[in-house]
This record gives C-alpha cells, sequence and structure tokens, in this order.
C-alpha cells in the first residue's frame, strides 16, 4: 500500500476519551421565588394586549386584533436577589366575554384598569368597570388605574387631571399615563409594582403565601394649563 495513503491513529485507536471534567451538564433553571398574578381590564381597543406584549416580549403591534375571551403572558424577572414570575391575564374588552373574564377577577389581587386618552367613551366606561370589580374582584384587591396611548397627546381629549380626580375618588386606587407604542412607562409599571410587593412582603415567604398586589403610585402634582404637559415617569 501507497504510504502516500495512509492515516496515522492516535494511540490506543478511536476517538479520545472526553475526561470527567470536560463533560458539562446543563443545569435546571432556578425555580422561582414568588409568583404575582395580575389582571389588566377596559374597553375594546385601549391597549391592554399591547402594553402586556410591550412588556413580556418587548413588541408592538399597530393592528391587533382583539382579544378573545381572555389571554395570558409569563415573564420572570429578578429583583432584590430574587425570582419573579409574573403571570399577567389580558382580557377582552366586549361586553359579551363578562360572563368569561368575570372570573379572572375573583382571586385577582392586582387589577389595572386601562382607557384610551384620545377617546372619550373609553373614559366614560369607566364606572362600568369599577361595577364589575365591586361585583367580582376581592375586597382587598389593589387598583392602578393607566391612560395608554400617550403617543397621541395631539388627540388628547381626556386630560391628566381629569383621570387623577377619578382615581382620587376610589380608595386606594393609583393613576399613571403610559405609551405602549413608544414603550414609554410600560416597564415602570410593572417593575415597580413587583418592587413594591416585595418591599411589603418577608422574602422568605412561601410562593403559596404570597398575596398578590398591584402598583401603589404617589399621586403627581397638576401641571398649570398655560404649560405644555410633559411626559411624567410614574414611578
Amino acid at each position: 500500500m501507497d504510504s502516500g495513503y495512509g492515516v496515522q491513529r492516535r494511540a490506543g485507536g478511536g476517538s479520545p476519551a472526553v475526561g470527567a471534567s470536560q463533560r458539562r451538564r446543563k443545569m435546571p433553571p432556578r425555580a422561582a421565588d414568588f409568583k404575582l398574578q395580575v389582571i389588566i381590564i377596559g374597553s375594546r381597543g385601549v391597549g391592554k394586549t399591547s402594553l402586556m406584549e410591550r412588556f413580556t416580549d418587548d413588541t408592538f403591534c399597530e393592528a391587533c386584533k382583539s382579544t378573545v375571551g381572555v389571554d395570558f403572558k409569563i415573564k420572570t424577572v429578578e429583583l432584590r436577589g430574587k425570582k419573579i414570575r409574573l403571570q399577567i391575564w389580558d382580557t377582552a374588552g366586549q361586553e359579551r366575554f363578562n360572563s368569561i373574564t368575570s372570573a379572572y377577577y375573583r382571586g385577582a389581587k392586582g387589577i389595572v384598569l386601562v382607557y384610551d386618552i384620545t377617546k372619550q367613551e373609553t373614559y366614560d366606561d369607566l364606572p362600568k368597570w369599577m361595577k364589575m370589580i365591586d361585583k367580582y374582584a376581592s375586597e382587598d384587591a389593589e387598583l392602578l388605574l393607566v391612560g395608554n396611548k400617550l403617543d397621541c397627546e395631539s388627540d388628547r381629549i381626556i386630560s391628566r387631571q381629569q383621570a387623577e380626580r377619578f382615581a382620587s375618588r376610589i380608595s386606594g386606587m393609583r393613576f399613571c399615563e403610559a405609551s405602549a407604542k413608544d414603550n414609554f412607562n410600560v416597564d415602570e409599571i410593572f417593575l415597580k409594582l413587583v418592587d413594591d410587593i416585595l418591599s411589603k412582603m418577608p422574602l422568605e415567604v412561601p410562593i403559596r403565601e404570597l398575596s398578590n398586589s398591584v402598583l401603589s403610585l404617589q399621586p403627581e402634582p397638576d401641571i398649570p394649563p398655560e404649560f405644555p404637559p410633559p411626559r411624567m415617569r410614574c414611578c
């Protein structure tokens, strides 16, 4: 046989053994320390799905289809050295789905009520949504009112002061404006929500004992009408 075609083999033949130190075994992901459920409600087209998807996936769809019944997303975040599993429920705004979505109020202690700052009817519907909360939600549910579509400031119909007055009439309700399209105040709402809960809960409490909560925002001062309203961070 021509030596030019010879192939040298490693001593001992066969493929080299892989040492135990070279093997890398994938470790299972660390379980969440806390689990939090939040429900988002409001009239059709106010941007509930957009807020949820902007936070969980950092995406925005200009022509989102209306939610049918209930949808949800899960996102895990880490704060204060703890791993938090957020389960965010997005509910349909149409009345024909009320019998389905009402079931999700009962166990929720965090409720985000959304309206569109450019559509009067979505603001006028807020008392209707409050009746749903009073009827189905727990008495200790914490409430957050969000005026969405701050990116459409030039088309604004509902002033910040109007919404602040509405929130002030409801015990425990806080208020914030946001834009899912511009990703303004979206992360701040949810991350401050988690931090707010952790600040009130013993960090060693097991998941099953964690009470759900929602962001507690301090009311912000009114903007004098003669000055253009700047975008305010909620947290």
